[in-house]
C-alpha cells in the first residue's frame, strides 16, 4: 500500500500506464564567438516562438471541450512562454558565460523552479509546473525533439513523477480513470484537473512510486489518499462494494448544489469558496458556493516584472466583483514575504522569514503600494460585494495603521471624483496567536475575523507543516489549537461582529460539527470540498453539534478528539 495525499475523491480499479518524462541536461557546449552567441539567441527566440505556437494549437483544437480552469492554464502557459524577464534572463546567460542556449534556459528555469518549490503557500509552490511544462516545451524545440504520444487501453491509471498543465489537458481521457504522481499538492494542475474532469487522484505518493510497473493492477482511492498495487482477491472485493456505494453518495451531493446549508433545527451555515482568480469562479458556485470568502491576490503579483498599476488591479478586482452577481467576496489584501518573494522585489534575506517581514508588515512599511492596491479594491467596489480583509495582523496598532491607509485612499478618491463603496467592510485573518489571545480587543476595530487554520495550528504548535521530520506533529485537533479557535468565536460573538473561517480545517468533515458546536456559522472552502460539508450540516442539528464540542473541549489528546469526531460522523 502506498500513501498519498488524496486530491480528487472517488475510487476506482484498473492498470497502470507509467509515464516517464526525460528531462533536459547541460551539455556543457561553449561559443566560441559573437556569431555563434547570435546564433543561440536567434535559436532560443525561435524556440520560444514555436513553443507559443504549439500551445495556442493545443488551445484551438481543444477549445470545445475545455472548462474555464483550463483555458485560464493554457493562457498561464503563454503568458509564461513569453515572459521577457525569462528571456533577458537566458540571454544574459549566453552573454556573459558563453554557453549554449539550451545550458542557459535550463539554469534560469530551474532557479525559478526551486523558488516556486521552496515556498510555504501551497497554491504558489504548485506553480513550480508551470516552470517545468515551459522548460521542456522551449527545450523541445531547442534541442528539436519529437513529443511522445500516448495510446491508452480501458481502465488507464497514470503513474507519473508529475503531470504538465497541457498533459493533464491534451490527454485522451477517455480510459483514463485515475492519476498518480510522486509529487504535487491539491493545488496542483493534476487535481485542479481531475477535480474538474471528476478523475480520482492522489499525489505526493513518494519514492514507492516508482516500484509500480506497467500493467500493474491499481486500486486508487483518491478520497482517503491511498493506492494499492496488485492487491489480493480480497482486497479487490472489498473495494468493488466500497465504489458501488460511494458512486451512490456522490450522486446524492450533485442534488445538492442548489439547496441552501440549513441545520435540521433551522441554523443557517453559510458556504463560501477560496480562490485565486476570476477562473476559479464558475467552478466554485457550482459546487454550490455562496460567495468568496477568500480571495489571495498574490497571483495578480506574481510572474512579471514590476507591480501592477491601479489600472490593471482595478480591472482584476472589477472581473472577480462581476463574476460574484452581488454575492460577497472578501479580498485578502497582498501577502508576500516569507515564502512569496517577487523577482522585481528585493527583500532581504532572512534567517526565520515567515516569522518576518511579510504581508501587512510590509504594506504599512510601503505605504505607497498599498495605497494603490487599497484604492483599486474601492474603486471595484462599487461593482459588487467587496470587502477589505488584511493578513498577518498580530496587534491592535497594525490594524489602526491600516485602517488609516485606508482612509487616504478613501479622501484621494473622493478628490478625484472616484465613486466607491465608503462603507466597505474591513476585517482580519487570525492566524497569529497574539490576534487570537487579543480577539477581544481587536473586534472593536473591525467588521469580521477569518480564521487561517493554516498558519495559526503551524504557529501555535511551532511546527512548519512542510517539513517532513515533524510534519506529524502539525495537528489542528491539539486540544491548544482547539481552545484558541474556540475563544476566536466566542470572542466575536460577544462583540456582534462575524467570524468566518478559510484554513484547511473548514474543509476537514470531521472538524464541520465541532466547529458549529463552537458557533461558527461561515466556512469558506475550496470549491470541491463544498457538497461533503453541506451534507453534514443538513444532516445534523446545533443541540448535537453543541454537544459534541462540550465533550471535545474536554478532551486530553487530539487522537481522542478524532477517534470521538470519526465515530459521530
Amino acid at each position: 500500500m502506498i500513501n498519498g495525499v488524496g486530491v480528487s475523491p472517488g475510487i476506482t480499479i484498473g492498470r497502470a500506464f507509467v509515464i516517464k518524462k526525460n528531462q533536459g541536461k547541460i551539455n556543457g557546449r561553449l561559443l566560441n564567438n559573437e556569431a555563434e552567441i547570435l546564433h543561440e539567441i536567434k535559436q532560443f527566440d525561435l524556440a520560444v516562438e514555436l513553443a507559443t505556437a504549439e500551445i495556442q494549437t493545443i488551445k484551438t483544437d481543444t477549445q470545445t471541450s475545455l472548462n474555464e480552469e483550463e483555458s485560464a492554464i493554457l493562457e498561464t502557459q503563454i503568458e509564461l512562454i513569453g515572459d521577457p524577464q525569462i528571456r533577458e534572463d537566458v540571454i544574459g546567460k549566453i552573454n556573459a558565460q558563453k554557453i549554449n542556449a539550451s545550458d542557459a534556459l535550463l539554469q534560469v528555469l530551474d532557479a525559478v523552479v526551486q523558488l516556486f518549490e521552496n515556498m510555504d503557500d501551497e497554491y504558489m509552490r504548485a506553480r513550480s509546473s508551470d516552470m517545468k511544462d515551459i522548460a521542456n516545451r522551449i527545450f523541445k524545440h531547442l534541442n528539436k525533439t519529437e513529443s511522445e504520444v500516448h495510446r491508452f487501453e480501458p481502465n488507464t491509471i497514470i503513474i507519473a513523477d508529475d503531470l504538465a498543465p497541457s498533459d493533464t489537458i491534451t490527454m485522451d481521457i477517455r480510459y483514463i480513470t485515475g492519476f498518480a504522481t510522486q509529487t504535487g499538492s491539491k493545488t496542483s494542475h493534476t487535481a485542479i484537473i481531475a477535480k474538474a474532469k471528476g478523475i480520482p487522484a492522489i499525489v505526493n505518493c513518494g519514492q514507492k512510486i516508482y516500484e509500480i510497473r506497467n500493467n500493474d493492477v491499481i486500486i486508487l482511492d483518491g478520497s482517503k489518499g491511498i493506492l494499492f498495487v496488485n492487491p489480493d482477491e480480497n482486497v479487490r472485493n472489498q473495494y468493488q462494494a466500497v465504489i458501488m456505494d460511494y458512486q451512490k453518495h456522490s450522486e446524492e451531493l450533485k442534488l445538492l448544489k442548489d439547496k441552501t446549508a440549513i441545520t435540521l433545527d433551522g441554523t443557517r451555515i453559510t458556504l463560501s469558496g477560496n480562490i485565486s482568480e476570476a477562473g476559479e469562479m464558475d467552478s466554485m458556485f457550482n459546487h454550490g458556493a455562496e460567495g468568496v470568502g477568500l480571495l489571495r491576490t498574490e497571483m495578480l503579483f506574481m510572474d512579471r516584472n514590476q507591480f501592477p498599476d491601479e489600472d490593471e488591479q482595478f480591472e482584476f478586482y472589477k472581473t472577480i466583483a462581476l463574476n460574484a452577481k452581488g454575492k460577497p467576496v472578501i479580498i485578502r489584501t497582498i501577502d508576500i514575504g516569507g515564502d512569496k518573494s517577487l523577482p522585481y522585489f528585493n527583500l532581504p534575506a532572512e534567517l526565520n522569514p515567515f516569522l518576518g517581514y511579510r504581508a501587512i508588515r510590509i504594506c504599512l512599511d510601503r505605504p505607497d503600494l498599498f495605497i494603490t492596491q487599497l484604492k483599486a479594491i474601492l474603486r471595484a467596489s462599487v461593482y459588487g460585494g467587496l470587502k477589505i480583509m488584511f493578513p498577518m495582523i498580530s496587534n491592535l496598532s497594525e490594524i489602526l495603521e491600516a485602517k488609516k491607509i485606508l482612509e487616504e485612499a478613501k479622501s484621494s478618491l473622493t478628490q478625484q471624483n472616484v465613486n466607491f463603496n465608503a462603507d466597505i467592510e474591513v476585517g482580519i485573518m487570525i492566524e497569529i496567536p497574539s490576534a487570537a489571545i487579543t480577539a477581544d480587543i481587536l473586534a472593536r476595530e473591525v467588521s469580521f475575523f477569518s480564521i487561517g487554520t493554516n498558519d495559526l495550528c503551524q504557529y501555535i504548535l511551532a511546527v512548519d507543516r512542510m517539513n517532513e521530520k515533524i510534519s506529524h506533529l502539525y495537528d489542528p485537533f491539539n486540544p491548544g489549537v482547539l481552545r484558541l479557535i474556540s475563544h476566536v468565536i466566542e470572542q466575536s460573538q460577544k462583540h456582534n461582529i462575524h467570524v468566518g473561517m478559510c484554513g484547511e480545517m473548514a474543509a476537514d468533515p470531521l472538524a464541520t460539527q465541532l466547529l458549529m458546536g463552537m458557533g461558527l456559522k461561515e466556512f469558506s472552502m475550496s470549491a470541491t470540498s463544498i457538497p461533503a460539508v453541506k451534507k453534514i450540516i443538513l444532516s445534523n442539528n446545533m443541540e448535537k453539534a453543541g454537544e459534541i464540542c462540550s465533550k471535545v473541549m474536554q478532551m486530553n489528546s487530539s487522537a481522542e478528539i478524532i477517534s470521538y469526531l470519526e465515530q459521530n460522523l
